[in-house]
Formats: structure tokens, C-alpha cells, sequence
């Protein structure tokens, strides 16, 4: 059973830092997608950074883009996002997800691809 447990999520003054944390289990690490996406009521679901587990191969969102790091520990099987200088448009409710079933060279920012979901954790970013 593909499990996805996500955490880190909190409440920060703008221009502050958060780390957002995710632990996969169930499926194959190697050679698959993981990325963190972000939930909100005016913009939906958005794309935030993909890593490829093979090679640590990374793709943000131009929003993100010299403020946000993904990376993992393939040992414990987990995906972290850094944040820092954190706007109030990065806030909302964010989602770790994986692609777990199918092996691919790369990863995108299409959340279509990405067919298993955390639970989500909340970040607010107050100014």
C-alpha cells in the first residue's frame, strides 16, 4: 500500500523559512517522481518542484525558483522541500505526491502524473 506521510507545514512571517518534510513507503524509490505541490482557492492546484529519484534530477516553478530546494534521502526514502523567503503567494495547502507505479526518465510539473497524494500540511506566510 503506497503511504505518503507529510509534514512541516506552519506559520511564518514573510521573508522566513519553513521545511516541509515527506516519507514514502510501499512502492520501489528508485526511478520514480516525487514532488510537492501547492493548493489554493484562487489558483488550485499548482505545481511547486519535482525531483527524479535517479539522479536527483529537479524541476521548480518559476515562482520558486533560487528560494525553494527539493531534495531526498534515498536511505529513508523521504523528500524535502526548503523554503526560504517565503512570500504570502507561496501560502496554502501543500501536498507531497509520488508516482509510484510507473518508472519514467523524468519528472515534470504536471500534476496529472502524480497519481498518489500526502495528506497535506498547511503553510501560511503572514507579512
Amino acid at each position: 500500500q503506497v503511504e505518503l506521510v507529510d509534514s512541516g507545514g506552519g506559520s511564518v512571517q514573510a521573508g522566513g523559512s519553513l521545511r516541509l518534510s515527506c516519507a514514502a513507503s510501499g512502492y520501489p524509490f528508485r526511478g520514480r517522481c516525487m514532488g510537492w505541490f501547492r493548493q489554493t482557492p484562487g489558483k488550485g492546484r499548482e505545481a511547486v518542484a519535482t525531483i527524479y529519484s535517479d539522479g536527483g534530477l529537479t524541476r521548480y516553478a518559476d515562482s520558486v525558483k533560487g528560494r525553494f530546494t527539493i531534495s531526498q534521502d534515498e536511505a529513508k526514502n523521504t523528500v524535502s522541500l526548503q523554503m526560504t523567503g517565503l512570500k504570502p503567494e507561496d501560502a496554502g495547502w501543500s501536498h507531497c505526491a509520488a508516482d509510484p507505479f510507473r518508472p519514467v526518465s523524468r519528472c515534470d510539473l504536471s500534476p496529472a502524473d502524480f497519481s498518489s497524494w500526502g495528506r497535506g500540511t498547511q503553510v501560511t506566510v503572514s507579512s
